[in-house]
């Protein structure tokens, strides 16, 4: 009987394994973080529990089976442990096909999760059952104990990926110092290598991109791409991407909880340091605005009294930030042309093409264009325009920079279809801040204008009021409205009907691929389509 009951533990533990790859891939969604992984599994609760479901049932029908077919003993044991093996290579297969939009990444990392589930799962199947076994006073009582805890055991499935996380994360924290050990040594023997720490609750990609471009005017420079923002991505980039004739190492520094700045400041150590905005972007994990606002300044504080703290001019948050940063060098970027501004623009104009404007500073001016779209990207260009005037470029070569600015992707980036379409890809990580902006840009465009959004999320308990405004302030900006996700997108409708928008032109779907379907029947040539946000897998409904 213990041998049966090994090896159904074995069989549980190893199928158990193999259906847990959808509730790892959430772990990875969340930078495997554990308080954003139970968000986002108790939020589809359904589908992270079906797979465990499913594995009871295909043990459950085996055992049925049996009693009817001559099977007994051992042969029957282990029908049953390819059953299970079986049901969970089947849902992993099923999970591996499923598309995905940042599909599951077998990295170092994930594989040694994957050896670690099977490990702790195999203790967890062993242990409560042997305890069983030896406490209960009877046989049948202990065997029954068992089979019943390994019949139960994969109910909870989203509980023991959990387990495993936990598991490894004193490995993973012990590899992870020793890269970045290494990466600090490597940032050590460059005494010479400016250093330069953006961060914000948005803007903080456009501004560091900006910033990179800008510079080569004068620099060979190391900017972390895409959103190499974390300690390891950062370790990642300087071990494998740091070349000694780089002169500047620009790092975009991201947070989701409360001491995430302060920790890649002490990894980092910048002289200079960008603040592009501060706003309830990831309030569901800060917790509160107040929170943020000190984390983002973690970033000013840990700048040294050699160095230099920038600020945009937001007339709200960042700018209380400027006022208090007396103790050391700092610098103001307004649009508004404010008296303590040290670079601000004048004579702007913004279009569906680009923008042109005057960057002023209180030596000099030069007249600007970029391709970048919106009158937010002018203040993440006078953001960057400061910094580089502190490290000695001209106003002529940051203008010469500026003209070579090219949209991120994602990042409010300008398409031309065939056929007459303009796109207006704003997919990446939508704000309420952002969203506003975007709503501003697909208003200078001429009618008929189209926008494809699921909303917002990661706003805490102000999501739906943030939606809902999001959805009002739409209805003067939008002629057709797709909304994909037809929970999540409540508040935007109701936002749009107390805008006035035609209950006719808003079209509710379920996914990305029904909202492309749909824009397909609508969509004719002189039209602009605003994609705006793109949710992650762990939130789609």
């Amino acid at each position: 009987m213990r041998l049966t009951l090994a090896l159904l533990a074995a069989a549980m533990a190893a199928a158990c394994t193999l259906a847990s790859r959808d509730l790892f891939h959430v772990f990875q969604l969340e930078s495997y973080q554990f308080r954003g992984y139970f968000h986002s599994v108790l939020r589809s609760l359904g589908r992270f529990l079906l797979p465990g479901t499913l594995l009871l049932a295909a043990e459950a029908a085996v055992m049925l089976a049996l009693t009817v077919l001559p099977i007994r003993d051992l042969p029957a044991t282990l029908l049953v442990c390819a059953a299970l093996i079986g049901a969970g290579a089947a849902i992993f297969l099923r999970s591996r096909k499923r598309k995905a939009k940042k599909p599951l990444a077998m990295t170092p990392r994930m594989k040694r999760l994957f050896g670690m589930a099977a490990a702790v799962y195999l203790l967890l199947m062993l242990a409560p059952s042997y305890l069983l076994y030896l406490a209960l006073p009877t046989h049948d009582t202990r065997v029954g104990a068992a089979f019943l805890w390994t019949m139960l055991f994969p109910l909870l499935l989203p509980v023991w990926a959990a387990a495993a996380g936990l598991a490894a994360w004193p490995m993973e924290r012990g590899i992870n110092r020793l890269y970045q050990r290494d990466a600090e040594r490597i940032l050590a023997s460059r005494p010479d290598l400016i250093k330069i720490g953006i961060t914000g609750s948005y803007g903080k990609t456009s501004v560091k991109f900006i910033l990179g471009t800008i510079l080569e005017e004068k620099y060979r420079v190391l900017v972390t791409p895409s959103s190499f923002n974390t300690p390891m991505g950062l370790t990642r980039v300087i071990r494998t991407m740091l070349e000694p004739g780089h002169q500047v190492f620009v790092a975009e520094m991201g947070a989701r909880h409360r001491r995430d700045i302060r920790d890649l400041t002490k990894f980092i150590r910048p002289r200079y340091g960008l603040l592009t905005s501060v706003g309830p972007q990831h309030l569901e994990t800060f917790g509160s605005l107040e929170n943020i606002k000190e984390t983002k300044y973690d970033l000013i504080r840990a700048v040294p009294q050699d160095g230099c703290a920038f600020f945009a001019d937001d007339g709200g948050i960042v700018r209380e930030l400027y006022e208090r940063t007396a103790d050391k060098p700092r610098r103001l970027a307004s649009l508004r042309g404010d008296a303590q501004a040290d670079v601000w623009a004048e004579n702007v104009e913004v279009s569906p093409e680009g923008s042109r404007f005057r960057l002023c500073t209180r030596d000099g001016a030069v007249d600007c264009a970029t391709e970048l779209l919106g009158q937010h990207n002018i203040q993440n260009i006078l953001l960057a325009a400061s910094c580089a005037l502190e490290l000695g470029l001209s106003l002529r070569q940051i203008a010469r920079g500026i003209a070579r600015l090219q949209p991120v992707e994602h990042r409010l980036q300008l398409i031309h279809r065939a056929g007459g379409l303009t796109m207006v890809d704003d997919a990446f990580n939508s704000n309420p801040n952002g969203a506003m902006a975007a709503l501003a840009v697909l208003s200078q465009f001429p009618q008929r204008r189209i926008i494809v959004t699921p909303g917002m999320v990661e706003l805490g308990g102000k999501e739906a009021d943030f939606n809902r405004s999001f959805g009002k302030a739409m209805a003067g900006a939008a002629d057709i409205a797709v909304l994909v996700g037809r929970k999540h997108t409540a508040p935007i409708r109701e936002g749009l009907a107390e805008g006035g928008f035609p209950e006719q032109a808003v079209h509710t779907v379920a996914s990305l691929d029904e909202a492309m379907a749909v824009l397909r029947g609508l969509a004719r040539p002189g039209d602009t389509v605003m994609f705006e946000n793109d949710l992650p897998d762990n939130y789609t409904e």
